[in-house]
């Protein structure tokens, strides 16, 4: 399992793969298909604020890539983070510098969650 899949588990949401239909992606767009397809919206911020209440350690995870995988109970070493950023197309420059990839990295996971049903208010994809 990629790490991504892992953190959208983790957060209740079904993984890109087995959201996707083939007759709702193939065919033409109807409302009724598209809107029955994005009823699945999780409410990410509810969910992780949930998991610093009631963790010991302070955890950042609206700025912090590194704090959002520890509340999700994910290995957050360097490696992981390069492994997520390679799986997810970061740019070259910003693989060749870890403060650049870790920003990079908050970014798109947030984007890639809200892509996938996640409710992340336009504040944090910013």
């Amino acid at each position: 399992m990629s790490l991504f899949n892992s953190i959208l588990e983790k957060l209740g949401i079904p993984s890109a793969a087995a959201a996707e239909t083939p007759s709702v992606s193939q065919s033409a767009p109807d409302p009724a298909s598209t809107s029955a397809a994005a009823i699945t919206e999780v409410d990410v911020v509810t969910k992780l604020e949930s998991l610093a209440a009631s963790n010991a350690e302070t955890l950042n995870w609206k700025v912090s890539i590194v704090d959002l995988l520890k509340l999700l109970g994910l290995d957050s070493s360097l490696t992981a983070r390069k492994e997520l950023a390679t799986e997810l197309g970061c740019p070259a420059q910003a693989m060749g510098e870890s403060a650049q990839m870790n920003i990079w990295l908050h970014k798109t996971v947030l984007q890639k969650l809200a892509q996938n049903g996640g409710n992340i208010p336009p504040e944090l994809l910013n």
